[in-house]
């Protein structure tokens, strides 16, 4: 008799790691850039702070470089060096659009079907400063085209990541002091 419910379980199951891997999130109090402008926010990044997660850790010199793919996706090639094994190290990953391209919502997959959200929630108008929440209050990261930012945009990105609910004390801040 306990057999019978052996199968909606299981489909029960499935259905929950499907939409846990479908990715996507984002913090309660976080909002996505509108009017956002795939174009301009294509290219080389700097991450200038982070919160720390066990793909980053012992990472410095960190940069991420977004391309479009033929497929409409976007390329994400992370690199940085690590001061532990004294080494660089890179991740490529694909992502794309939780909803339209016109909002900074998007997810991001490095290990196959799995993805996490990636979200612009603060960049300026010439797009040379980012803030990016993750899908939750894990992850946060704040991204400059130069290997500094200017500390007014730095305490405005801060303000708001703390408004949102990230604990600011926990950022990590990159240092950028090698090339590759």
């Amino acid at each position: 008799m306990k057999s019978k419910y052996i199968v909606p379980v299981l489909i029960g199951a499935g259905i929950g790691i499907a939409l846990t891997s479908c990715g996507g999130g984002i913090p309660d109090k976080a909002k996505a850039v509108t009017n956002f402008d795939k174009a301009k926010y294509l290219g080389k990044w700097y991450e200038i702070a982070r919160l720390d997660y066990k793909w980053e850790r012992d990472l410095n010199n960190v940069t991420a470089e977004y391309s479009l793919n033929d497929n409409g996706t976007i390329k994400v090639d992370n690199k940085g060096y690590d001061v532990k094994k004294d080494k660089w190290e890179q991740s490529i990953g694909k992502a794309r659009f939780v909803k339209k391209d016109n909002i900074g919502m998007l997810k991001v997959s490095f290990f196959g079907p799995f993805y996490s959200g990636y979200n612009v929630i603060a960049v300026d108008t010439e797009y040379k400063y980012a803030l990016v929440a993750g899908e939750s209050l894990k992850y946060m990261w704040i991204l400059s085209r130069e290997k500094t930012i200017p500390e007014s945009v730095k305490a405005e990105f801060l303000i708001k990541a703390q408004d949102i609910g990230y604990k600011v004390t926990d950022l990590i801040w990159v240092k950028h002091d090698k090339t590759n």
